[in-house]
């Protein structure tokens, strides 16, 4: 019996997909960058964790999800000068590959090894990071990573103490060329832009951090609905237009959005997500990553603790080991539906 529509069916506009006949035979092929008109192909979530707990991964690949975006924390993997451990990441990949899900990994934050803590700001500490971020892409080569460089550096929350947009580009720029020169097939995207203001991200531009990346990332979170994305997603590509070398192809992602439930009802994020997804395919975003997968916390009045698609409490013995929101359903439904479709047009 076909599962319920009722989440996913965008109110603005419709949209026509074309069955995808004949894709059995492209089956087992790995795209190293998602197809925009394949509806499910960019279908990605946020996640906190290395080591999943029982039935959570099984859980998380049933509601369709293709990608998870998650940290890869340096210094969490370098605690020793040049010493560096990727075995929970390992462990992560090996997980992942069970269920067909591909990792986009964020290369980030400070290491008190270096800069004193702080975010990177000295030649040394560049190169430092520069050679961890080498180490941590040769290692993971041909895995099919997609590599991040930093998450939202145009806020003080993640550059401490202050966000420049100057030192990000250098930064940008180092590890990007260090990576392509080690690794030349992994993809390299970023700047993960807090927000839809692109002044930070015109200076990262200007020093020439484009010619490595595969695609620019930002994060809306425009509490309007999804639909109001396309201004900024026509800004981001006229900028891509003007500093891109013309022969070079830069996509567009969603590289993180969502809806905490303290913002908005738990149906009212149901059907954010799946107009979410379905406005970006209709507008060639090829990658969306949701955040969150679940609930970080339980305090009713911490927006932090309700961007999840899933409750935060763990149930070990259930069949479902999370309590489901409608966002959950939203997404299952959306994958099941559109399973074997490809985006033909907007009407």
């Amino acid at each position: 019996m076909p599962l319920p529509m009722r989440f996913f069916i965008p109110p603005l506009f419709f949209l026509t997909f074309l069955a995808a006949w004949g894709m059995a035979a492209l089956e087992g092929a790995e795209p190293a960058w998602p197809d925009a008109a394949d509806p499910l192909a960019g279908m990605g979530v946020n996640i906190h964790f290395t080591d999943a707990p029982a039935g959570e991964l099984e859980m998380l690949a049933g509601a369709g999800f293709r990608w998870v975006r998650m940290d890869l924390t340096w210094e969490k993997t370098e605690k020793q000068p040049g010493v560096y451990d990727f075995a929970a990441y390992d462990r992560l990949l090996a997980s992942l590959d069970k269920f067909h899900i591909r990792a986009l990994f964020i290369l980030d934050y400070a290491n008190r090894l270096y800069d004193n803590g702080l975010a990177t700001h000295t030649d040394a500490g560049r190169a430092a990071f520069a050679r961890w971020a080498v180490a941590a892409a040769t290692h993971f080569q041909g895995r099919g990573v997609i590599w991040e460089i930093w998450n939202e550096p145009n806020g003080g929350w993640f550059w401490k103490p202050k966000a420049n947009a100057d030192d990000y580009a250098k930064l940008a720029l180092a590890v990007s060329q260090a990576i392509h020169q080690a690794a030349p097939g992994e993809i390299i995207v970023g700047p993960a832009l807090a927000g839809t203001k692109l002044d930070f991200l015109e200076v990262v531009a200007k020093a020439g951090a484009l010619a490595d990346w595969s695609g620019i990332t930002i994060h809306p979170y425009l509490r309007g609905g999804p639909e109001t994305y396309g201004p900024a997603y026509d800004q981001t590509r006229q900028l891509i237009r003007k500093y891109a070398e013309p022969s070079q192809r830069i996509d567009v992602t969603c590289g993180e959005s969502g809806y905490s439930t303290t913002w908005v009802d738990e149906p009212t994020q149901g059907k954010y997500l799946a107009r979410l997804f379905l406005f970006d395919v209709m507008s060639g975003v090829p990658l969306t990553i949701w955040y969150d997968w679940h609930d970080d916390g339980i305090d009713p009045k911490n927006r932090e603790h309700h961007f999840g698609i899933v409750h935060h409490d763990y149930h070990a013995s259930a069949a479902l080991v999370y309590d489901p929101k409608p966002a959950y359903d939203a997404a299952l439904t959306y994958a099941h539906e559109l399973a074997g479709f490809r985006f033909h047009e907007r009407m």
